[in-house]
């Protein structure tokens, strides 16, 4: 299990050391890195699977939705789940983190950087969790296998898409109360739910076309990922080069 635990953090923790020096100028300090990390890992994760649950009760007790969706789905909750209410609750549970210690912000790009290691650490209690499932239905191989495979989709996914709050958060810091953030949020709640909705496709595309339908949607999500992990990047390379710029 130890090796699994190390497997399951060690990615995240080297993605949060490479987006950190991304920037060549005013890198954050390691002691707000680890503090955001350790959000992400630990109370973001409670705070997200309660706010979850919580919805998922109340639209099961005051909607249909789950009817119309098992018209098309035999999980519906999880479809619901997945689609609506994770990428909601889970980006705001990440993102407050950014918020509750936005006063350490200097520069626009320091809310991407904080937003991605806050969604890294969400990222490596995830991968923990999905690893020990798997282990205990397919034994360690299938399960190091799951956890490789989330460590270059759904981190980057859960990464890039809290930067962007990230950012939203730090304009409004820097910037004055006429750059919200809230559009960012429901921008990064697009992205996780878009890679959310392709990840649910592969099981419809597996069951018509068996393992290379799986294969082809979980190219398209690793290839969604990595993009959206390098525009991140990029334009944190692009605030850092052009110090002092405001709107």
């Amino acid at each position: 299990m130890s090796v699994l635990v190390l497997f399951s953090f060690l990615p995240p923790v080297l993605w949060v050391i490479w987006i950190r020096n991304t920037e060549k100028y005013g890198r954050e300090p390691w002691g707000m890195i680890v503090g955001m990390f350790m959000w992400g890992a630990i109370f973001a994760v409670i705070i997200g699977a309660l706010l979850s649950l919580i919805v998922l009760v109340l639209f099961e007790a005051a909607t249909p939705v789950e009817q119309v969706l098992a018209q098309r789905f035999t999980d519906p909750a999880t479809i619901l789940l997945a689609l609506v209410i994770a990428p909601f609750t889970e980006e705001f549970a990440k993102a407050f983190g950014v918020l509750r210690r936005s006063f350490v912000i200097r520069e626009p790009e320091d809310g991407f950087v904080y937003g991605a290691t806050s969604g890294l650490g969400f990222s490596a209690t995830e991968n923990l969790l999905y690893g020990v499932a798997a282990f205990v239905t397919g034994g360690i191989t299938a399960s190091l296998v799951l956890v490789a495979v989330r460590s270059i989709s759904s981190s980057f996914l859960h990464a890039s898409a809290t930067s962007v709050t990230g950012y939203g958060i730090a304009r409004h810091r820097l910037w004055g109360p006429r750059f919200h953030a809230f559009p960012w949020y429901l921008a990064a709640v697009a992205m996780h739910s878009s890679f959310n909705a392709l990840a649910s496709f592969g099981v419809v595309l597996e069951n018509q076309y068996g393992p290379a339908g799986a294969l082809l949607v979980l190219a398209a999500a690793i290839i969604f990922a990595l993009v959206a992990i390098s525009i991140v990047r990029g334009k944190i390379m692009e605030h850092d080069a052009r110090q002092g710029w405001v709107p």
